[in-house]
């Protein structure tokens, strides 16, 4: 057994698996950090997941499929982010109408479509730096075989971090979901701000799932998510909110994800169901340990009723 052999391809199969739920995650916490609970994650995936795969097969390009997933994912967090802002609906409410609405909707779109045919991507994206970084055992072979959207997704990550700590946008996520009093006492608009952090979130949900169709497994079939909607929930706040803290999170959680691709390269007999069960018993485990002890923003899920009736 060639044990580099194993381990590189667990660290390829995590990194590779943890790119949906990481930019998932990351949107969800730049939307809570502006006060949103945003649980329609899971109907923002399916549908985009759907549309960029549809583009893809019909434009034969998975960057437009990719754009177009994201575009998509902008459109519905900025309906969501008004909503919930303008409108002052519920957000526990409009977001788990969002999921069912995604769920039955991408469904039933698919099947109107395909009906009961499987198509499947044969769209090819490249590997930039493949066999670049050979010389650097497990790390360096895992890193260098990816698909150019992981590094794209990478660098948005850090983008969302440097948003949320290093730009003016980013102070003003922060006050609207701690102290929305204080922003519009100084000029800043509540409702711009979270409707704006809404959108931003609605963009990494949808390149969430357009990446889960296009890049991760190359088709599309209903309920494809798998509830990784309501981890990337979990994720966001065992991170604390922090796009950083959030890309290791989804990281060990690929790794935990990838032993069933590690141990069938290894030749060990190990339950399927025991392998698939480990990653979603470790976040319950997780959220229980360490979840009691996040301070969430002392404005999430609470509608902004404007100044005159804070007071």
């Amino acid at each position: 057994m060639n044990v580099e052999a194993v381990l590189t391809a667990l660290v390829s199969a995590a990194i590779l698996s943890s790119t949906p739920l990481l930019l998932a995650a990351v949107g969800e916490a730049i939307s809570e950090r502006s006060g949103l609970l945003n649980l329609g994650i899971e109907g923002v995936m399916l549908i985009s997941s759907l549309a960029a795969f549809w583009l893809t097969l019909e434009t034969n390009s998975g960057a437009f499929g990719l754009l177009g997933g994201g575009m998509l994912g902008i459109l519905i967090g900025l309906t969501f982010g008004a909503l919930a802002t303008v409108g002052r609906a519920d957000q526990v409410v409009l977001g788990l109408g969002m999921t069912l609405a995604g769920a039955g909707g991408s469904a039933f779109v698919f099947r109107e479509i395909y009906g009961s045919d499987q198509p499947l991507l044969a769209v090819g994206l490249g590997r930039p730096f493949e066999g670049m970084l050979d010389w650097l055992p497990v790390i360096g072979p895992a890193l260098a075989d990816q698909r150019w959207f992981i590094y794209v997704s990478w660098s948005l990550v850090l983008a969302a971090h440097l948003l949320v700590t290093r730009s003016r946008l980013g102070l003003r996520i922060r006050a609207a979901g701690e102290f929305p009093l204080g922003l519009e006492a100084v000029g800043g608009s509540v409702v711009r701000v979270r409707i704006a952090a809404a959108a931003i979130g609605g963009l990494f949900s949808g390149l969430a799932g357009a990446s889960l169709s296009v890049v991760e497994l190359g088709f599309f079939s209903p309920g494809i998510t798998a509830g990784a909607g309501f981890l990337a929930v979990a994720l966001a706040i065992l991170g604390r909110w922090s796009p950083l803290r959030v890309l290791g999170l989804t990281l060990i959680f690929g790794l935990l994800t990838g032993l069933d691709t590690g141990l069938q390269i290894a030749g060990v007999d190990v339950r399927t169901e025991f392998l698939n069960m480990l990653p979603y018993a470790g976040i319950v485990l997780a959220l229980v340990a360490f979840g009691r002890g996040a301070r969430m923003p002392r404005a999430l899920g609470k509608p902004w009723t404007g100044i005159a009736e804070s007071r």
